[in-house]
């Protein structure tokens, strides 16, 4: 996975104290299958050796409810998958719900995550030791930042003042379940206890959900923070035509993306999620900044979001990583089906065939651009001396790579994930021989039905009063849905609304 796409048809890579310490391709392998006092030697003949893929953008927070909800529009989605007065999670359930994605992804080679955990109605102390301890436990590496608004829900959309009746625009109105005094000081204990931990697996970003939906004393608090630290700083930014209207109804007709460069937030610290809606002069500022781009084509289709301008994007030399997003909105955390839809829906956008993705391209994104956006101070991505050793072993005799054609097309075409057969996190092997190192996932599996299906059933009272909320989010979608913004990202072509 360097910039030359090497490949080697056969090599011995040497693993000393979580780094990769030498890789020889001119001696045969020794094949011994004799370790020595000290060291483990792994005979993977027939097998691939890669990077460790990396998820790109991810909320643990609904691990648990995969399948939950049909698809619907990202404003109305989130009433129900979110309530704000939705019943509040144990540490152990927030333990527990992460655990299961954590599982997911080890399993199918995914050696780190950047995790954007919400938390209703907000965060603790008590609940983000939860989530970092689960990933502690796993073996991966983390990245984690707290997705928390410090703003009225009226404030995060067009039109729906003007649209909710007297009693539910004031509790629209309602300040936030949690302030930027209360929210800073939980970024003070996930940096102070959790910040570089476990051997550097585990690292803090910051988050400010979107900029919309945080002030701006906050938002230029996390900027802070983030630029102190060297921290990665994620944000959802146009991820949806309505967030389009909202900038020209909100914030005198500038998209979101002027108004964070405005505000002096636009940098290469940036993980810019979705940026679906985005024209032209803003994909130049992201250019300019250095930003990076999370791209999550199957939560995008899910939630009828749209499609992302990806070779407009590539021609910038703007990085691109892949995210599974939520597994409520992907019912899935499979980065090897990420890779796969990104390497397919852009062919829909173009005519022109030759800008459509390439396969070794939909690789970069998945392993480099996930590198880049990490922006951890141990190289990880590659397997190069000095580089972090978060590796795959994938098993070649699969019916996947049978007859292998072309290792980079099959890689992201054609294998699911069930032909991987080691997954090591800083040399530190997690997976192997289809089980999870120091993890009974039969308990943790049998522990997670039973404690997880209790808070879905807290849960309904919320739902069932998302119901009254409904009717004015829908009305609110379809005036900004048919509003012309200028550009189109939906397939149809047209709004036809």
């Amino acid at each position: 996975m360097d910039a030359a796409g090497t490949e080697h048809a056969s090599a011995t890579v040497t693993v000393d104290a979580g780094v990769i310490h030498a890789i020889d391709t001119a001696a045969s392998p020794r094949n011994s299958g004799q370790d020595t006092p000290g060291t483990r030697e792994i005979d993977a003949s027939g097998q691939l050796l890669l990077p460790g893929l990396i998820n790109g953008h991810f909320h643990s927070s609904v691990n648990h409810l995969k399948g939950s909800l049909d698809s619907l529009p990202l404003e109305i989605f989130m009433l129900f998958e979110s309530p704000s007065d939705g019943a509040a999670a144990s540490a152990r359930a927030v333990y527990l719900r992460t655990m299961l994605g954590a599982l997911e992804m080890i399993r199918s080679g995914v050696t780190a995550v950047l995790d954007d955990a919400f938390f209703v109605p907000s965060p603790s102390a008590a609940l983000i030791d939860a989530v970092m301890q689960a990933y502690a436990d796993s073996g991966m590496r983390a990245v984690l930042a707290l997705d928390q608004p410090d703003v009225p829900e009226i404030d995060k959309l067009p039109y729906l003042g003007e649209l909710l009746p007297a009693e539910l625009r004031a509790r629209a109105a309602a300040p936030a379940p949690m302030d930027a005094g209360g929210l800073l000081e939980c970024y003070q204990h996930l940096v102070h206890r959790w910040h570089d931990q476990a051997g550097g697996r585990l690292r803090a970003a910051v988050s400010c959900s979107a900029p919309q939906r945080v002030t701006r004393q906050y938002f230029a608090a996390l900027d802070e923070l983030s630029a102190q630290l060297n921290l990665p700083f994620y944000i959802h930014i146009l991820e949806t035509k309505l967030q389009r209207v909202l900038g020209d109804e909100r914030y005198g007709g500038h998209s979101l993306i002027r108004y964070v460069h405005e505000a002096g937030h636009l940098s290469e610290r940036l993980n810019i999620i979705h940026a679906i809606w985005i024209d032209e002069a803003d994909m130049d500022l992201i250019a300019a900044a250095g930003c990076v781009i999370a791209h999550n084509p199957i939560s995008n289709l899910r939630l009828g979001s749209g499609v992302m301008p990806f070779r407009k994007l590539r021609a910038r030399g703007i990085p691109i990583c892949l995210g599974s997003d939520e597994a409520i909105a992907d019912d899935a955390v499979s980065m090897w089906s990420v890779a796969k839809l990104a390497g397919l829906i852009h062919n829909i956008t173009d005519a022109d065939y030759e800008r459509w993705p390439r396969a070794h391209e939909i690789l970069q994104c998945l392993i480099g651009g996930g590198a880049r956006a990490m922006r951890h101070p141990r190289p990880i991505g590659q397997i190069a001396v000095g580089h972090q050793a978060d590796l795959v072993l994938i098993d070649l005799d699969t019916l996947a790579f049978t007859p292998l054609n072309d290792l980079q097309r099959q890689l992201v075409y054609c294998e699911s994930g069930s032909s991987v057969r080691m997954t090591m996190v800083a040399g530190e092997i997690v997976f192997e021989n289809g089980r999870v190192r120091g993890i009974d996932e039969v308990a943790i599996r049998a522990e997670a039905r039973e404690l997880l299906a209790s808070l879905r059933q807290d849960n309904e009272p919320a739902h069932e009063a998302a119901q009254r909320w409904l009717p004015y989010y829908r009305q609110m979608y379809l005036k900004a849905a048919r509003r012309n913004v200028g550009i189109n990202r939906w397939v149809s072509g047209s709004d036809q609304l």
